[in-house]
């Protein structure tokens, strides 16, 4: 399940998260179509079971629609009818939210928007039992003012994977730096190689993780713009040093989030999600590492982003109650199930700390080594975070990467968007 990109340039997976929320979502997910997916009855009175539509995007592994209909069966309190949307699921969703004919219950992830629109209700009640099982991002992520809107249904945490017998050959170990990991790129790269794959955009994917790796954030604690500083256009900067190189493999057949272009030896590195470890392992079998986005310096820390979805109740359903009771079943209370979801179609990592924990297949190799990554330097999309500031960045990387702008007049840019929806939004 691609899920996402970080709130920076707005990619498939992340939104395959939102690489920010609805706004990344759209940025690569698929849509809902006409029907709300609800039976045509309404349910609720004389003993009769409630209706309720749950609304998911299409996911690209097999058998992930089957396991969302298996689940919705095996619920007996309601009758749940599953609607799984091909295409523009962002547009489809914001449109279903405004009404009482959009779903009861949605995959998405949270921005400060839907709360505000009262589109979403807290689920603090159905997750207080439990919320010290998930991990601090994973909260995080999904809480406004101190009230939690959504539970985690996977982690999918970026990373970079590698072909071992490559760097072995060239006598390159996995880089520390980014300073490292643009002279190993450059090195690997030869007239059939390139060094790595980070996007047939030349890189946006790369944006969230190079500010996280010059200690910077999209956001502070008080509100504030976290990115307006000279270490982040310094790491910025260099991610456009790695594009001028020619490093970057340009013009894949598909994207960053399938393992086309490393399967099949196009590249030595890949930026991509673990959701794609199994793929690679059967292609590459144990010719395949993983290290996080380096740090820019001694200064600060590799970056992981750590993506994902989230399961929401709508604020418009006509059953809340009956669809918080749902969420709780099944993201909660269904152990077997959440471990079904994160590990049988591609890999993820399952937000309950106590199943990722045990979960068989995260225990040895690369799928362990990003588990660790993932726990060390892990990054999550900060709610706050609108569209229209993700928009603004996505603008700066594009750039400063591929047009060769000075990362500090393009930080400036950016900053007065983010200053005006901060005080649109706080005041």
């Amino acid at each position: 399940m691609p899920a996402h990109v970080p709130n920076a340039g707005l990619n498939r997976r992340d939104l395959l998260k939102r690489a920010g929320g609805l706004a990344a979502l759209a940025a690569f997910t698929a849509a809902c179509g006409g029907n709300t997916g609800r039976p045509s009855t309404g349910g609720g009175s004389g003993g009769a079971k409630v209706n309720l539509s749950q609304w998911y995007h299409q996911y690209g592994e097999a058998g992930t629609q089957q396991a969302a209909a298996k689940y919705a069966k095996a619920y007996t309190d309601a009758n749940v009818a599953v609607q799984w949307t091909p295409g523009d699921y962002a547009s489809k969703l914001a449109s279903g939210l405004l009404s009482s004919k959009g779903p009861d219950v949605f995959e998405s992830q949270l921005n400060i928007g839907m709360v505000k629109s009262n589109q979403v209700v807290p689920l603090d009640d159905i997750i207080a039992d439990v919320k010290s099982d998930f991990a601090e991002g994973d909260l995080a992520t999904n809480t406004i003012d101190g009230k939690v809107y959504g539970i985690r249904m996977i982690v999918d945490p970026q990373v970079i994977y590698y072909r071992k017998s490559m760097l072995d050959k060239a006598g390159i170990k996995p880089p520390e730096t980014i300073d490292d990991l643009i002279a190993a790129a450059k090195e690997l790269t030869t007239n059939k190689v390139k060094g790595i794959f980070v996007g047939n955009d030349g890189g946006n994917a790369l944006g969230g993780p190079a500010l996280w790796s010059s200690g910077g954030t999209y956001l502070t604690d008080d509100h504030k713009p976290g990115f307006a500083n000279d270490r982040a256009a310094t790491a910025i900067g260099k991610l456009h040093q790695m594009y001028a190189d020619k490093s970057v493999l340009l013009g894949a057949p598909t994207d960053w989030w399938d393992p086309g272009a490393i399967n099949q030896g196009l590249v030595a590195m890949q930026w991509i999600g673990m959701w794609a470890v199994p793929g690679m392992q059967k292609a590459l079998g144990d010719d395949l590492g993983v290290f996080a986005f380096p740090a820019l310096d001694a200064q600060s820390k590799p970056a992981v982003y750590s993506g994902g979805w989230t399961q929401f109740v709508s604020a418009k359903s006509a059953n809340v109650e009956a669809a918080k009771k749902f969420v709780k079943w099944l993201w909660i209370d269904q152990a077997e199930f959440q471990e079904d979801w994160s590990l049988n179609y591609g890999f993820h990592i399952p937000p309950r700390k106590s199943l990722a924990a045990k979960a068989a297949k995260l225990q040895s190799g690369v799928a362990a080594e990003t588990v660790k990554l993932t726990t060390d330097y892990g990054h999550t999309d900060n709610p706050s975070w609108t569209p229209k500031m993700g928009t603004a960045f996505a603008d700066l990387l594009t750039n400063v990467i591929k047009k060769g702008a000075d990362p500090s007049a393009e930080i400036t840019k950016a900053e007065k968007t983010v200053n005006a929806e901060l005080s649109r939004l706080f005041g």
